[in-house]
């Protein structure tokens, strides 16, 4: 899905995985839904902070298994900023901001940065979040 490059598009494209994911058999409530949709949270809002391209939008990509007792979520997040990519840093104690990063490779089994797919300009950043329990239901 696409984005505009704004709060608001980050906070509906944390709703959209939220609810994707219930769709999907990953209720609300569960582990692999909150931790995906937090995780959505921080790379969205990074692609609107850091990545941000007037004019241009930003798109997230989710993918999970259906029906299979465990597998991998997979989110990723692309803007059209190739200038800037992120690392993950160490916040000051006192800082308002600079943790995002941190969280998502808490969260996640595995993250990175790599070129934006289908040749375009920018970049993706993803991540992958296990799941440990067989989904609820298909859709």
């Amino acid at each position: 899905m696409r984005f505009t490059s704004t709060p608001r598009g980050a906070r509906l494209a944390r709703r959209l995985v939220s609810h994707r994911l219930a769709a999907w058999g990953y209720p609300y409530d569960s582990g692999p839904n909150e931790t995906t949709t937090l995780i959505a949270s921080e790379l969205a809002a990074n692609a609107v902070r850091h990545g941000r391209v007037p004019g241009r939008d930003f798109h997230v990509r989710l993918t999970a298994p259906l029906g299979d007792a465990s597998g991998t979520i997979r989110i990723e997040v692309s803007d059209t900023r190739t200038e800037t990519r992120p690392t993950l840093t160490t916040a000051a104690p006192d800082a308002e901001t600079g943790r995002g990063l941190y969280l998502v490779s808490q969260l996640a089994e595995r993250w990175a940065v790599g070129p934006r797919s289908g040749g375009g300009p920018g970049k993706t950043v993803w991540a992958e979040v296990a799941t440990e329990t067989k989904p609820s239901g298909s859709g």
